[in-house]
This record gives structure tokens, sequence and C-alpha cells, in this order.
């Protein structure tokens, strides 16, 4: 079985959509504890709500490639708009910042929200 930290970001009805991603997530991977939830102000276009953002610790049978294909169409199912523009609204925005153990998103070392979000995970 594969471990994995997901960073969870929206700003589109964030509490609603966040809770129904994990509903979702939790029926088709086991899903364990999440982050404290931080709210950021959005990079890029500042004319937007602000983000709620945060982390979540899955075990999953697929492999990393598979994997990210099914968070990305988590996404599209949720109603993520990908014609919108990179740091525009989000419904939700899952992406893979470690698996394995290993650091995957090099938003990590950048972004002190996702490591802030991550580092609380990997305490455990």
């Amino acid at each position: 079985m594969n471990e994995c930290i997901i960073g969870i970001g929206s700003n589109i009805n964030p509490e609603e959509n966040i809770r129904k991603m994990l509903c979702v997530l939790n029926k088709d991977h086991w899903v364990g504890r999440h982050s404290s939830w931080l709210k950021t102000a959005p990079l890029g276009i500042k004319d937007q709500d602000d983000f709620i953002n945060g982390a979540v610790h899955v075990k999953t049978h697929h492999g990393i490639e598979e994997f990210t294909r099914y968070l990305k169409l988590l996404e599209d199912k949720m109603g993520r708009d990908r014609s919108l523009p990179k740091f525009g609204p989000r419904v939700i925005d899952l992406d893979i910042v470690v698996w394995n153990g290993e650091i995957k998103d090099d938003d990590y070392y950048t972004r002190d929200f996702i490591r802030e979000s991550v580092d609380q995970l990997l305490e455990f």
C-alpha cells in the first residue's frame, strides 16, 4: 500500500467542497487525519476570495501516476473549471505533495502554508 499526503485548496464554498471531497476520497481510499485548515490570501490574482488550504494523509493501492489521474478526475467531478487562469478561483485543488515519504511537489519548499500543513502530518 502506498502512503501520501495530498495538499488541498479551495476558495469557492471551501468548507463544503473540502468536506465533500474528503467523503468521496474516503469511499475509494483509506483517509487518515488532516492538518488544520489555513486561510490564505490568493496568489497571483488578488481580486478573489481567500483560500482554505490544508493537507490529508491517504493510503492507496494505486501507483503515483494512477492516483494523480484519480485526483484530477475527482477535481473534474467536483466542477473544477480548467479553462480558468492558473491562479484563479478553485472549487477544489488537489496535489500529491508527499509520496511514500518523498517530497514530490516543489511548492513544499516555497509556500509556507503547504509546508506547515504537510509537516503537521509528517509527525504521525
